[in-house]
C-alpha cells in the first residue's frame, strides 16, 4: 500500500473531485431511498399477530385503520361525512353506524348499550380501514385527506395517524438535528484543536462520508424513521476520533521530514492499525445489533456498520488530501489548544489508586441493579409531542368511549352464529373490554343479517373469515392488556383454533416479548465479539476481561440513572445504548491499555507506565468523548420526539461517564492488577518489575 499512498497524497485534487462527484449517486440514493415510520413493521414476519395483518389485508383488502370521533353531528351529518371518507383514494371502507344501516334503523329502536358502541352524549363512533399498511405513503396521504374532508369536529385516532404525525415531525427536524450536531461539535474542536479551520476541515470529510453512507441505503430499499433521524449524528459523533488520531500522527511527522507528502503517507501508515483496529470494536458493537428478531435492529446496525466503513474510507483517502491542500491556511489559522493541561490526571489517579478502586467496587451494585430493573415503555403515542392531533384523538377517544386501544378478531366465517354469540358474551365479561362488535352486536338481537346491503355485509365478512372489532380501556402495553390479550386469545381458541386477535396491543404485547430475548442476546453477542477482538490485539487473556468490564461498568451507571430518577425510557433504549456504548468507546480502554503496555515493555515501573498512559492518552480521550457527547446531546435536547431525544441523551452521557471510567478507573486496575495482566499478556513475559 506504500506507492498507492503516496500516489494518492499527491494526486490530492483528482481524488478530492473523485470524492465529491460520489456526492451525485449519494444524494440521487438518498432521494430515493423510502422511509418507514411504523416500529411494528419490524416485528418478526412468524408471529400470529403480523401474519393476521397480511389475512386481513389479503381477504379483506384493509391494512391500516383508524377510529374516528365526531362531536356534534347529527346521524344525517355523519352519514354524508362517512360516505365522503369512502371516496377518498385508499380509504378502502368506513364502518360506522350511519352510513352502514343508510338510515334504516332509527336510532331510537336500538337497545341503549349497543347504541353506547358507537355514540355517547354528542360524540359518535366510526372505523376507517385503508387498503395499504400503517405506515405506507398511501396511507398517510389517505389520513391528511380524512383530516380535511371530516373537519374540526373529527377526532382521528390510531397507530396510523400516530406515523403520519411522526412522519411530519421528523421530516421537519431532521436538518436541524444535523445542525446542532455540527454546530457543537465544531465548538468543541475548536477549543480543543490546535487550528481554527481544522474543525471544518474534520466535518467537512465526515459529512461527505455520512452522504457516501446515506446514498448507499438505496440498496436496502429502505430505512427506519429512528436510523435516519440518528444515523448521521452517531456517524459524526463515533468515527470523530479517526480525523483526530490522524491529525496528531501528522504533526509529528512533520517534525521529522521536510517532504510533507512523505509525512501524510507516513502518518496514514501509522495510523491505519489503529483507526482500523477502532473500527472494528465499534463495526462489532453494530453488527451485534443485527442479531436482534425485531428488525429494527439489522435496519440501523446495517447503516451504522457502513457508516463506519465510510468514516474509515473519508479519514483515510479524503481527510489527508484536504489536510494538505490546505496545509499553509491551516498553519496561517494556528492557535494554542484552549483545553488545559490534563497530565495531571496521571498522577492523581497514581496516588490516589486505591480510593478509585474501592469506588469501583461500591459502584457495582448500585450500577448494575438499576440497569437490570430499568422501566421501559412500549406505546409509541408515548414517544410524541401532547399538542399532535394523533395523541389528542387518542386521548378523546379514551375519555369519550372509555377506549384505550382497539383489537381485531379474524374468526373463521364458518363459526356458527349460535358460537359467535356465545363467544361475544364471554369476551365482554373480559375485564377492560368495553364493548365486542360483529355483525350481531351492531344490527342487535333479533334483527337478521339480510337486512343489511350485501354491500355492507361484504365489509365484515367474507368466505374464509368474519371481522370483529374489540374496544378495550387498557392502554397499550400494560400488564391489564397483555392480561386481557391472553385472556380473549383463550376464549377465541375454544371456539376457533385458527382465529385470530390482532391489532396494535397485540403486536405490541410480541414486541415486548421479542425485546427482551433480544436485550440478552445482543448484549452477549457484542460482549463476545469485542471480547475476541481485544484478545486478538492485545494477545492478552486478561485485558480483554478487563476492558469489557470496565466499559459495562460505565454502561450500567449511564442506564441506571433513569432508574433511581424514576424515568421511562423508550423500549429500544436500553438494548441499543448498551451495544453503542460498548463499541464506540471500547476505543478509549484500548488506547489507554496498549499506551500503558508499551510504558510496561519500555522498562518502566508499573506506577511511572500508568501515569505516562494516562497523561499521553488524557488529551485524546477528552477530545473524542467531547465531541460525541456534543454531536448527540444537543439534538437530545432538542429534539420532542422521545424516542429520539432519550437515544440521544442517553448516547452524550454514555460518552461522558466512559470518558470518566477510562480516564480514572481502569488506570487505577491496571496498578492493582499489573503482575496479573504482566503474566496473562504474551507479550509481556520480558516485563519483570
Amino acid at each position: 500500500m506504500k506507492g498507492f499512498i503516496k500516489w494518492m497524497v499527491r494526486h490530492r485534487v483528482p481524488v478530492i473531485l473523485l470524492c465529491l462527484a460520489l456526492l451525485v449517486p449519494s444524494v440521487l440514493g438518498m432521494a430515493a431511498t423510502k422511509t418507514k415510520y411504523d416500529l411494528l413493521y419490524y416485528l418478526p414476519q412468524d408471529l400470529e399477530t403480523v401474519q393476521g395483518q397480511e389475512i386481513l389485508l389479503k381477504d379483506f383488502g384493509k391494512g391500516a385503520f383508524s377510529l374516528l370521533v365526531t362531536e356534534g353531528m347529527t346521524l344525517q351529518e355523519q352519514a354524508d361525512m362517512e360516505n365522503a371518507l369512502k371516496e377518498i383514494p385508499h380509504v378502502e371502507s368506513v364502518i360506522g353506524y350511519a352510513s352502514a344501516t343508510k338510515g334504516m334503523l332509527p336510532l331510537e329502536i336500538i337497545p341503549q348499550n349497543i347504541r353506547e358502541m358507537f355514540q355517547r352524549g354528542d360524540c359518535m363512533l366510526s372505523a376507517v380501514f385503508f387498503d395499504e399498511g400503517s405506515s405506507s405513503e398511501e396511507t398517510m396521504e389517505a389520513i391528511g385527506r380524512v383530516r380535511q374532508t371530516a373537519g374540526k369536529k373529527c377526532f382521528v385516532s390510531g397507530l396510523s395517524a400516530v406515523v403520519t404525525d411522526t412522519k411530519q415531525l421528523v421530516e421537519d427536524q431532521e436538518a436541524i438535528y444535523i445542525g446542532i450536531a455540527v454546530a457543537l461539535c465544531a465548538a468543541v474542536l475548536t477549543i480543543t484543536m490546535d487550528s481554527f479551520l481544522l474543525p471544518l476541515i474534520f466535518l467537512f470529510c465526515i459529512g461527505v462520508s455520512v452522504l457516501w453512507n446515506m446514498g448507499t441505503n438505496y440498496f436496502l430499499g429502505e430505512i427506519s424513521y429512528i436510523t435516519k433521524a440518528v444515523a448521521a449524528v452517531l456517524q459524526l459523533g463515533v468515527t470523530l476520533d479517526y480525523s483526530i488520531f490522524l491529525w496528531h500522527s501528522y504533526r509529528e511527522q512533520k517534525a521529522l521530514t521536510e517532504d510533507r507528502d512523505e509525512a501524510m503517507a507516513q502518518a496514514i501508515r501509522l495510523t491505519f492499525t489503529s483507526i482500523l483496529g477502532s473500527s472494528l470494536t465499534t463495526v462489532a458493537g453494530f453488527v451485534s445489533i443485527c442479531f436482534m428478531s425485531f428488525t429494527l435492529g439489522k435496519d440501523l446496525g446495517v447503516v451504522m456498520s457502513k457508516g463506519v466503513v465510510m468514516g474509515l474510507l473519508g479519514t483515510l483517502i479524503l481527510l489527508p488530501c484536504v489536510i494538505r491542500l490546505l496545509d499553509k491556511a491551516i498553519e496561517k489559522t494556528s492557535h494554542k489548544p484552549l483545553l488545559p493541561d490534563v497530565s495531571g490526571i496521571g498522577r492523581f489517579v497514581r496516588h490516589h489508586y486505591k480510593v478509585l478502586c474501592v469506588v469501583l467496587v461500591l459502584m457495582i451494585v448500585p450500577a448494575f441493579y438499576g440497569y437490570q430493573h430499568v422501566r421501559v415503555y412500549y406505546d409509541m403515542s408515548k414517544v410524541m409531542p401532547p399538542e399532535l392531533p394523533s395523541v389528542i384523538a387518542n386521548k378523546k377517544l379514551e375519555s369519550t368511549f372509555d377506549m384505550a386501544t382497539a383489537h381485531l378478531l379474524l374468526v373463521d366465517s364458518g363459526v356458527s352464529q349460535k358460537d359467535v354469540r356465545d363467544m361475544t358474551e364471554e369476551m365482554r365479561q373480559v375485564d377492560g373490554v368495553q364493548s365486542v362488535i360483529g355483525i350481531d352486536s351492531l344490527l342487535g338481537a333479533g334483527i337478521p343479517e339480510s337486512i343489511l346491503p350485501p354491500e355492507t355485509l361484504r365489509l365484515v365478512k367474507g368466505e374464509r373469515y368474519q371481522l370483529m372489532l374489540i374496544n378495550s380501556s387498557y392502554v397499550i402495553s400494560s400488564d391489564e392488556v397483555n392480561a386481557q390479550i391472553d385472556r380473549l386469545n383463550e376464549i377465541l381458541k375454544k371456539y376457533d383454533q385458527g382465529g385470530m386477535l390482532i391489532g396494535e396491543a397485540p403486536c405490541t404485547k410480541d414486541l415486548i416479548a421479542c425485546t427482551d430475548h433480544d436485550f440478552t442476546v445482543v448484549s452477549l453477542i457484542s460482549i463476545i465479539a469485542i471480547f475476541v477482538i481485544i484478545l486478538l490485539v492485545q494477545k492478552s487473556l486478561s485485558l480483554p476481561v478487563l476492558l469489557v468490564a470496565v466499559i459495562e461498568l460505565a454502561i450500567a451507571a449511564n442506564l441506571c440513572i433513569p432508574y433511581y430518577t424514576g424515568t421511562e425510557l423508550p423500549f429500544v433504549g436500553p438494548v441499543l445504548i448498551s451495544t453503542i456504548q460498548l463499541g464506540a468507546t471500547v476505543d478509549y480502554a484500548i488506547l489507554m491499555t496498549t499506551r500503558y503496555k508499551q510504558n510496561r515493555l519500555s522498562g518502566m515501573d508499573r506506577k511511572e507506565a500508568v501515569e505516562k498512559a494516562v497523561a499521553s492518552s488524557a488529551q485524546s480521550i477528552l477530545v473524542s468523548g467531547f465531541g460525541f457527547f456534543a454531536a448527540t446531546y444537543g439534538v437530545g435536547l432538542y429534539a420532542n420526539v422521545d424516542i429520539i431525544s432519550s437515544m440521544c441523551r442517553l448516547i452524550a452521557r454514555g460518552a461522558l461517564l466512559s470518558v470518566a471510567v477510562v480516564l480514572f478507573l481502569l488506570p487505577a486496575v491496571l496498578l492493582l492488577l499489573d503482575r496479573i495482566i504482566v503474566h496473562t499478556t504474551f507479550d509481556m513475559k520480558s516485563v519483570r518489575k
